[in-house]
């Protein structure tokens, strides 16, 4: 049986790579492929029997829906026109975006072209729209019709000879139209349960759309031309009336003009030009005589230095042909008087003669400066006085301006009234002309690309594609059951689950004994007074001799793991003591007691099994039920041990029993008394080993009072059956019990269904390993 569960020899087995699942490095792909399989070989039945169902659900609708004929029509927009008639258009045409077509198709899906093309083919009788024919649309339309709140009296009849209203919605629920890509094409698609009939309603919807798009034209066209009329007869007179408005104001004010500008201005204009020029020049005549002034405020003739300024008058000195001379000389008396310093001296009399030649000089150069400072003067006041007359003119000019400014602004507008009026009427004279051509030869911006012919395969139900979606939808419903069943087991079912979950070992696991007939002869079965006296237990059940009769079968195998566990126990403690307890009733713990003892017994050492069970003993009904005395009366000291031990003469085990003569109500302090632990000290002395049965933990406190008597503890748990949630509370309302529990056993394990559960391991439960070393089936 399984022995890798225990840690030592989990920390033998790591390097060797045969690692539990959940310390496997990442998992990945394998993981996932294991989990899969684990699954399919699980519940393969679940997925099967769910395909199964999902595809003859395909097939009968396959078998019960009728089928339908598709039929496909083209229709192109915006047209190209004839050469001819290319001129502009009176109605405005904007190029065709994604609302326009949009628009266009919900007016080919309307109920006015529906019930045209319903009076037009008189439909009103067709099986497809009045939901007479026996098929699923049919009778979804009946359903439709009984669920909706309006009662029969209400629905409308024909208005007119109109087709009702539900006739209409039955059309339009098999007509559809659709862009074809980016492009101006407009796709319309009829379904119908007759080709032919299907080929022939969505050409009529075509032709019927075109038609009203060209009527719609036509009629437009004819009252714009209607309405153009009466405009331009408007226009005119009123273009006419606003020239006659120009010419008399003009008249009544003496608005003259010239070259289409008025008089006045071109007098303002000369004057402005006149106005700048005479700023100009009294400019140029107060900076010449700032100069002058400048000059003569600044120099005195006396001083020789004076000289330097001259430059500073600018051009009218070195033009003048006086200050010219003068200077020339004055330069010439220089010279003389520098040659007579340096020869006679600066104090002699010819020298001193010199210099003041050159001072009478420099006073004749600043004479003729005054002079023409004078001249200056006179040119500057010439000039100011012409500015301030120009400047008198041009006010008397913007006077007169002023006078006539609101008989100007009154003018322009009347004469742009009556241009605009003009433009407008020619502008209303062409697309009048434009209508006027148009209606002769109305065109339509859309038509048929090519008419559409019968189709010669139903589009609807497609056979394959609804074969294919049963198929893969069964598997995937299936598969989806299968997984929320996987989920919602939750109960133990492998070792590492139990490890996982309890942080617990798995000890053993041990296999389900079925029900098997004694071989031995039924006189044998029946219990003598011998028997009862000599206190040799009954001869057990199939199941409880097991250990002893089939010693080389996979039970015992078992059975021998859960021994080795107790013997090499990796926390060093005692393990005289072992006590066998669930969380449920009727998970096998008594069983599991039973055939431990027996195997320990069989094997030569002294052991003895206790039934703990105070308020069901079931141990004892199948081993001592005729028993007088028990545990309690050891205990309270009204019978003596060795006359309340019953043995088993093939095994040499002892048991101690409990006997039940009316209910008992404290059997948790009982089970913890005084008496009990000093039972249990002689038991200790007498005995190797002392297999204790105790009841479950879940319904009864009395195993967490005998924490006092067991070494260790050995937690039952039925496979497949207790729920994890009922071990894990157990557990943790018994914390005293949980600290010493040396590990878990599963019982009744399903040792064929173990491969579908436990797919790392899956080969380790194949019975050619066992047989391969002698041992037999369970």
């Amino acid at each position: 049986m399984l022995q890798n569960n225990l840690k030592d020899t989990d920390r033998l087995r790591l390097p060797v790579n045969l690692t539990p699942p959940g310390q496997a490095d990442g998992g990945g792909i394998t993981e996932v492929i294991n989990l899969g399989i684990g699954l399919l070989r699980r519940q393969y039945l679940v997925i099967l029997v769910t395909a199964a169902l999902v595809i003859a659900v395909s097939l009968l609708y396959l078998r019960l829906a009728s089928p339908t004929y598709t039929a496909q029509v083209q229709i192109l927009l915006a047209n190209p026109r004839a050469q001819f008639v290319q001129q502009q258009s009176l109605l405005a045409e904007p190029p065709f975006d994604l609302n326009q077509i949009e628009t266009q198709i919900q007016l080919v899906r309307s109920k006015a072209t529906a019930a045209a093309v319903i009076d037009q083919l008189k439909l009103t009788n067709d099986p497809d729209f009045n939901a007479s024919g026996p098929s699923l649309h049919s009778l979804w339309q009946r359903i439709r019709s009984w669920a909706s709140t309006a009662s029969p009296k209400d629905a409308p009849s024909d208005r007119h000879g109109e087709p009702s209203d539900a006739i209409v919605d039955a059309f339009l629920s098999r007509l559809s139209a659709m862009r074809v890509g980016y492009s101006n094409v407009i796709e319309i698609s009829f379904n119908s349960s007759s080709s032919a009939r299907a080929a022939e309603i969505v050409n009529a919807v075509a032709n019927t759309y075109v038609a009203d798009q060209l009527n719609a034209k036509f009629d437009a066209n004819r009252r714009a031309t209607s309405w153009l009329q009466d405009r331009l007869r408007d226009l005119g007179d009123q273009a006419l009336a606003a020239q006659r408005a120009v010419d008399v104001y003009k008249a009544q004010n003496n608005i003259v003009s010239l070259d289409g500008r008025p008089i006045d201005e071109h007098q303002l204009t000369e004057i402005n030009n006149r106005l700048a020029v005479a700023r100009t020049q009294t400019s140029e005549a107060t900076a010449k005589l700032s100069r002058y002034e400048t000059l003569l405020a600044s120099s005195d003739p006396k001083k020789p230095s004076s000289m330097l300024d001259l430059d500073a008058i600018g051009s009218d000195g070195l033009n003048s042909t006086i200050i010219t001379g003068l200077r020339q000389q004055y330069l010439e008396l220089t010279r003389r008087e520098a040659e007579l310093t340096a020869r006679v001296g600066r104090d002699h009399l010819a020298v001193v003669n010199v210099r003041n030649r050159a001072r009478e000089f420099r006073v004749s150069i600043f004479d003729e400066v005054r002079r023409l400072a004078e001249v200056s003067r006179s040119e500057f006041e010439l000039a100011k006085q012409r500015q301030e007359e120009i400047e008198k003119q041009l006010a008397k000019a913007v006077a007169q301006s002023r006078s006539v400014n609101s008989a100007e602004l009154t003018i322009k507008d009347l004469e742009s009234r009556a241009k605009g009026l003009r433009s407008l009427y020619e502008t209303f004279l062409q697309r009048y002309m434009s209508s006027a051509q148009q209606e002769t030869f109305p065109i339509s911006e859309t038509r048929v690309l090519f008419p559409a012919s019968p189709p010669s395969s139903k589009s609807k139900p497609k056979s394959r594609l609804v074969l294919a979606l049963g198929i893969v939808g069964g598997l995937a419903l299936g598969i989806g059951l299968a997984l929320l069943r996987d989920l919602m087991d939750r109960v133990f079912r492998t070792s590492s689950q139990v490890e996982t979950v309890l942080e617990l070992p798995c000890l053993s696991m041990v296999p389900f004994l079925p029900a098997r007939k004694s071989q031995k002869p039924a006189a044998r079965l029946q219990k003598t007074d011998d028997d009862v006296q000599q206190r040799i237990v009954s001869p057990p059940t199939a199941i409880h001799r097991t250990v002893v009769g089939m010693p080389l079968s996979r039970y015992t195998e078992a059975i021998r793991s859960i021994k080795l566990a107790i013997d090499h126990n990796p926390e060093k403690i005692s393990s005289q003591v072992i006590g066998i307890t669930s969380a449920l009733p009727n998970e096998g713990k008594t069983t599991i007691a039973a055939s431990l003892a027996q195997l320990i017994g069989h094997a030569g050492k002294k052991a003895i099994i206790v039934d703990c069970d105070l308020r069901n003993p079931s141990l004892s009904s199948i081993f001592a039920p005729k028993a007088a005395c028990g545990i309690i009366e050891v205990a309270n000291g009204s019978r003596s041990l060795s006359d309340a031990i019953w043995r088993d003469p093939t095994t040499n085990l002892a048991f101690l029993p409990a006997v039940r003569r009316g209910p008992l109500l404290h059997t948790s302090e009982i089970l913890c008394a005084d008496a009990i632990s000093k039972l249990f000290d002689r038991l200790r002395a007498q005995y190797d080993y002392i297999i204790v049965d105790l009841p479950p933990l879940t319904p009864l406190v009395d195993v967490r009072a005998t924490s006092s008597l067991i070494d260790c503890y050995i937690l039952v748990v039925e496979w497949g059956r207790t729920k994890i949630d009922v071990v894990q509370h157990a557990l943790h309302t018994a914390p005293n019990i949980q600290d010493s529990l040396i590990g878990v056993v599963l019982s009744k394990t399903d040792t064929k269904a173990m491969a579908r559960y436990d797919g790392h391991r899956s080969y380790y439960y194949h019975d050619s390993h066992y047989i391969r070393y002698g041992l037999s089936g369970s």
